[in-house]
């Protein structure tokens, strides 16, 4: 199996990987054998997951990383490229929505969306591209957005645009970038429960009747998806958006009953 994902050894960084979906990012990455660093701005959170991984006989070093503050994330990565070694990936799962109504929303909760979801993505690959370029060595990067970046995103209008950005930014890092072989994909989950969205307890069965598959998705699902755009058995796709919906997106918003049955004369 860990021929099969080709990740053997290979050094990745995930940035969120203290929790939720960068936690089972982490988590099933280290059970094919690559090594990680674990990036939060929480190190309590980044090293429990570092240290149950090495438990587990994986290598993994904790990072403490503030990726709203542009120094210290530029500085994070070179720590961690000094440290751990040359990076041969990274996956960022760091997002946040600010709910408002578009015509009161202000331009600090615009701005901050943006910072949070799109722009240290772009900063921080980047900085990994950069180094991979320098190195000519191949790598691979993957970014979280959601759903409500391929449609309506209603109350929380600027983190649907950031998603979205997220999507059309990595079409372009993957003209510039796939020459010196670097794939940049998108995993865009739907309803997941994570330690912020929890299980919604008598509510549930009514989210998850708007879905396809009549269920909410778990961090699992979204780390598998990350850990297929890493690895080898995705060498041929860069500069997509993989929705991990449940097949949300292919509902229709109009409920429409079943075609009732001709009786045979």
């Amino acid at each position: 199996m860990q021929q099969l994902f080709g990740l053997e050894g290979k050094r990745i960084l995930v940035l969120g990987g203290g929790q939720g979906m960068g936690e089972a990012t982490v988590r099933l990455l280290a059970s094919l054998g690559a090594q990680v660093a674990i990036a939060d701005r929480e190190i309590d959170r980044a090293q429990r997951v570092a240290t149950q991984v090495t438990a587990s006989g994986g290598r993994a070093i904790p990072l403490a990383i503030d990726v709203l503050d542009d120094d210290a994330l530029i500085a994070g990565i070179a720590q961690a490229e000094k440290d751990f070694g040359p990076l041969d990936g990274m996956a960022t799962v760091i997002g946040m929505a600010a709910w408002s109504a578009l015509v009161e929303m202000d331009m600090d909760t615009w701005d901050e969306d943006h910072r949070r979801n799109l722009r240290y993505f772009f900063l921080a690959a980047r900085e990994v591209a950069r180094n991979l370029i320098q190195r000519q060595a191949p790598g691979s990067i993957v970014c979280v957005s959601s759903v409500d970046g391929s449609r309506c995103a209603p109350y929380h209008g600027s983190y649907g645009a950031a998603k979205a950005g997220l999507s059309n930014l990595i079409k372009t890092m993957t003209v510039e970038w796939s020459p010196h072989g670097i794939r940049a994909n998108v995993v865009a989950p739907g309803a997941i429960i994570t330690p912020r969205i929890p299980h919604a307890g008598d509510a549930e069965p009514m989210i998850s009747d708007r879905i396809p598959m009549r269920r909410r998705g778990t961090v699992e699902d979204i780390a598998k998806a990350i850990t297929f755009l890493l690895s080898d058995m995705a060498q041929y796709i860069t500069g997509q958006t993989l929705a991990v919906d449940g097949g949300f997106l292919a509902t229709y918003p109009i409920d429409i009953p079943p075609p009732t049955q001709a009786k045979p004369d």
